[in-house]
């Protein structure tokens, strides 16, 4: 492979330790709303639904990711890291620069 393996690693790992940063920081968007007529107007709830929609909708996306890094590393560890699922060619340099869980060539 042209691409130094380790650092797929350490890119992929950097990006799962991101990805959980922000599932951490982003906790309170995602948790249920509460209806308190006293202090949330009926507009504010609904912009509060609004937020956690989008921040779930966010969570699942960053799962689906989570999940592709994840399965590269497990590609990483049987040394198959790099190499394509469907052709069995090696996947070529630029595309591993943009995404290191790329599984499939061009």
């Amino acid at each position: 492979m042209s691409v130094d393996p380790e650092v797929l690693v350490a890119r992929i790992r950097a990006e799962i330790a991101e990805i959980e940063a922000a599932e951490r920081a982003t906790a309170r968007n995602r948790a249920a709303v509460e209806l308190d007529q006293q202090s949330v107007g009926r507009l504010s709830r609904m912009d509060a639904l609004q937020v956690q929609a989008m921040a779930l909708a966010e969570s699942r996306r960053r799962a689906q990711r989570l999940a592709q890094l994840r399965a590269a590393l497990k590609r990483a560890a049987e040394d198959e890291l790099g190499y394509c699922q469907d052709c069995g060619d090696e996947i070529a340099e630029a595309r591993l620069q943009l995404d290191p869980a790329a599984t499939l060539c061009i």
